[in-house]
């Protein structure tokens, strides 16, 4: 596990290069949440965000992020990775924002377990803006049929859209483009529905300067922060 001084360096450097981005593209850093990914990582990852004054981190496995949750307090926690039906029952109502709502079908079950509960779920639509094999995601061409679908539900906020670009180190303006996809996307669907669509999840550890430049409100960052996740 990482140190508290050499997280607290990591972190102080991920802010820089944050400030740094937001300055070069003419943005406040205020409009870029940090979400520090713990995934892989034990409980005192999550303790070391909370000590260095960050509350909300981002987890890829409901099971792990439950674990978590029970040992570490005044935390939320974000669901960033796919999310299997079957798990759909333990997420719902126990993270603060579901990024990772990528079919119809997990719309709707999510709706149903939420308006069982009588409680309103945040989410986000994750986009397959790349159009990456290797992704999950809504299409570009669908995301208008299920914006339509997820507004109907009174059950569910749908705060904005997020995506993962292709891995292609090779070449940065791929995600770059992939990114710019996604905005374009979120104006259009705030345009047709009247509704702001305020959160752009895009940007991670490798391509958050991209992320940044078109237009993301929050980076997910893991390795910058904590180092090669253990496997």
């Amino acid at each position: 596990m990482i140190s508290e001084n050499d997280f607290s360096l990591n972190l102080a450097s991920v802010r820089e290069r944050l400030e740094n981005a937001c300055n070069q593209n003419g943005r406040s850093s205020e409009e870029v949440t940090l979400l520090p990914v713990t995934k892989n990582w034990p409980s005192d990852a999550v303790e070391l965000c909370r000590n260095a004054g960050i509350f909300r981190v981002g987890e890829n496995r409901v099971q792990e992020a439950v674990t978590k949750m029970e040992s570490v307090e005044a935390v939320d926690f974000d669901l960033i990775g796919h999310l299997q039906g079957n798990k759909a029952k333990q997420a719902v109502g126990k993270f603060s924002c579901i990024q990772s709502v990528d079919s119809e079908k997990l719309l709707e079950k999510l709706a149903r377990l939420a308006d069982e509960r009588d409680l309103t779920q945040k989410i986000l639509l994750q986009v397959n803006a790349g159009n990456d094999p290797a992704k999950f995601g809504i299409s570009i061409e669908n995301c208008s049929l299920i914006v339509e679908k997820a507004l109907k539900f009174q059950s569910l906020e749908i705060m904005g859209f997020m995506t993962i670009a292709p891995f292609d180190p090779e070449n940065k303006n791929t995600a770059k483009e992939t990114f710019a996809k996604l905005r374009k996307l979120r104006d259009e669907m705030s345009f047709a529905f009247g509704r702001p669509f305020t959160e752009l999840s895009m940007g991670m550890s490798g391509d958050l300067d991209e992320a940044i430049s078109e237009g993301s409100t929050m980076i997910r960052v893991g390795s910058a922060l904590f180092g090669e996740r253990i496997k």
